[in-house]
């Protein structure tokens, strides 16, 4: 490729940089209108296949989806508000019972003075703040209807998301060959391949890992319930968010389950029982559940996971967290790319050369 063209293709990388930074405020509908796009587009082929118009197709799906999001909401919404609730009424006495049983058992059996752990000023504090809030859908709406324009934002951000994601969903394919009719003809093959890769390591993750999220939700929550936890769906579902990064949910899961369940019955058979419920959930995800939803097409270490969230928050925000992690498959794809290319390189070739600099050196040691 012609070096002026490189420049074109770096100003134009430095211009979608610069509008994603000055436009985030606004880019939330969209890219989640993107996001929704893109995991619909395979079941809409597949309509497709089986006669369907592509219109269809795509209504067949927003139905689908949104039947999913009602049952979802009406079902979990309840659910966790109820344990929410709880646990906000509940927490002065969780309190308490840290200060009184749990820190002065620490202290006995270990001999270490636990009195900078004292929780009496954070007890004080929620008693006096959590006495006047209402439940928890309405803390959420009283934030979002803060102000009028606020609210207007709100709903006009909520309208956006379905409107974006069913113009695009039914056009997706026109676009994609849109776009590739644009890329350099000599460089479209390799573009391409690349492209592929990257859409294998995009699926397998967003498509796979969130079936696995949900799946581990449902079966941490089911588990803990049948220990007889009162925050079963609660800590059950924050486990399962939390496997994006593959182990945290079941540390964060856990380490929260062993606190409630020590509040709550205060024995160690249900303690037993917490690790032996999250002991075989993460069985059935390391046997059955990623390989047969994900398998080892992803690639992304756990790391790498963290890193990209924590990055893209900082630097744009929400916007960044919805795009960190398709921007780092992306790269990881093009840096294993960039890595076949220079093991093919004659730099990394040259090993004649080096092997009569390795044999330099061994003869001008001394004996």
């Amino acid at each position: 490729m012609n070096a002026d063209y490189r420049w074109y293709w770096a100003v134009g990388l430095a211009a979608l940089v610069a509008a994603l930074y000055f436009l985030s405020p606004i880019l939330s509908p969209f890219l989640i209108g993107m996001l929704l796009a893109y995991l619909g587009d395979p079941l809409a082929d597949r309509l497709e296949r089986l006669g369907l118009s592509r219109v269809m197709a795509v209504l067949v799906v927003f139905a689908l989806g949104t039947g999913i999001l009602i049952l979802c909401i009406g079902i979990l919404v309840p659910l966790l508000g109820n344990q929410i609730s709880w646990l906000r009424d509940q927490i002065p006495a969780m309190i308490d019972w840290v200060n009184h049983t749990a820190l002065p058992w620490i202290e006995s059996r270990t001999g270490v003075s636990t009195d900078d752990f004292r929780l009496d000023t954070v007890r004080e504090t929620i008693r006096d703040n959590l006495s006047s809030t209402g439940g928890v859908l309405g803390m959420i709406l009283a934030q979002a209807t803060r102000s009028t324009m606020a609210l207007i934002t709100w709903l006009v951000n909520l309208f956006m998301i379905p409107v974006v994601g069913f113009y695009l969903l039914r056009d997706f394919d026109y676009i994609i060959e849109r776009c590739r009719n644009l890329l350099p003809r000599e460089r479209e093959p390799v573009i391409v391949a690349l492209v592929k890769e990257c859409d294998m390591v995009l699926g397998a993750f967003i498509r796979g890992q969130l079936l696995v999220m949900l799946c581990l939700g449902i079966l941490y929550s089911l588990g803990l319930w049948l220990v007889g936890l009162d925050l079963a769906v609660l800590i059950g579902m924050v486990a399962g968010l939390a496997s994006i990064v593959p182990y945290l949910g079941f540390a964060v899961g856990i380490a929260a389950a062993l606190i409630a369940a020590a509040f709550q019955f205060g024995d160690i058979f249900h303690l037993v029982m917490v690790v032996v419920a999250f002991s075989v959930v993460q069985t059935l995800e390391s046997v059955v559940l990623t390989p047969w939803l994900v398998g080892d097409r992803i690639g992304l270490h756990p790391v790498a996971v963290i890193f990209a969230v924590l990055a893209g928050g900082q630097l744009f925000g929400f916007v960044g967290i919805l795009v960190a992690l398709p921007v780092a498959a992306i790269i990881m794809v093009l840096v294993r790319h960039a890595n076949r290319h220079y093991k093919a390189s004659e730099a990394y070739m040259q090993s004649a050369d080096t092997e009569d600099i390795i044999t330099d050196i061994d003869q001008a040691k001394p004996d």
